[in-house]
């Protein structure tokens, strides 16, 4: 009762080769799909990530990793199972088979254009932008130079980031704060990737909302009501005024006990 609660997404899936070495469970055959999406909708906390497109060596750049109508049977595996699923998506190509296939979220969506936009919209799909994590794609390409159109593509998705969230944005695109920590990424940069999201467009307050009461309501878990665990912050000073503030809670109660 003393720590903070985590969702979680099981392990990633993904196809050999596909993503980072030994994080995935790698699938043979993409028929294997919507059975692994079962299962990790089992082991998980109703959430199943796939990696939807990586760097596909055999032509240089970003590929989709699975057909679409086999992205449709696995996405609604996870909804019998009453699971959401959300996706690691760089590029463009991928965009369209999973929003079309009804998945719940997409992770980074840094090849948004206006027509995926547009379906994301039409199917209520959210977007994490982790957009701390965009500011990694410069050094990628920069080790990456066996990739040259892998490279440029990475530099020009990182070059039009913010416009690319801020369209999202405007368009109505529901956006939560993710960070995608825990690689190269140290946790605990909330507030970073809140500040982040505000120059992209967002209102210091939807940011705010997108790491926190939104968020909150969109995993399902309860907010400032009656009733509800009090998990809270408090500050003397307007978290929205910055992230050194927001990141410094003069109080923390977890579970109703002060920390």
């Amino acid at each position: 009762d003393d720590l903070p609660r985590i969702i979680r997404a099981g392990r990633h899936i993904a196809m050999p080769k596909r993503y980072i070495p030994g994080l995935a469970v790698d699938l043979e055959d993409e028929s294997q799909l919507p059975e692994a999406v079962r299962q990790q909708a089992r082991l998980g906390d109703g959430w199943v990530k796939l990696v939807g497109d990586w760097i596909d060596r055999s032509v240089g750049d970003l590929a989709p990793l699975w057909d679409d109508d086999i992205l449709r049977a696995a996405i609604d595996a996870a909804h019998s199972e009453g699971a959401r699923v959300t996706a690691h998506v760089f590029g463009e190509d991928a965009l369209p088979g999973l929003i079309g296939a009804g998945i719940d979220c997409i992770e980074h969506g840094t090849g948004l254009t206006d027509d995926t936009v547009e379906m994301m919209v039409e199917h209520g799909t959210a977007l994490v932008p982790t957009l701390i994590n965009i500011e990694t794609f410069p050094s990628i390409a920069d080790s990456a130079g066996r990739y040259p159109r892998y490279a440029d593509h990475m530099r020009d998705l990182h070059a039009r980031v913010a416009d690319t969230v801020g369209r999202a944005h405007d368009a109505g695109v529901p956006i939560y704060a993710g960070t995608d920590a825990g690689g190269s990424i140290e946790h605990g940069r909330v507030a970073d990737e809140v500040a982040a999201l505000t120059a992209v467009g967002l209102s210091p307050t939807d940011a705010l909302g997108a790491a926190s009461w939104n968020a909150r309501r969109w995993l399902g878990r309860a907010g400032v009501e009656h009733g509800a665990p009090a998990d809270l912050v408090f500050y003397t000073e307007d978290p929205r005024t910055g992230p050194d503030v927001l990141a410094a809670p003069d109080v923390v109660i977890l579970r109703g006990r002060i920390w």
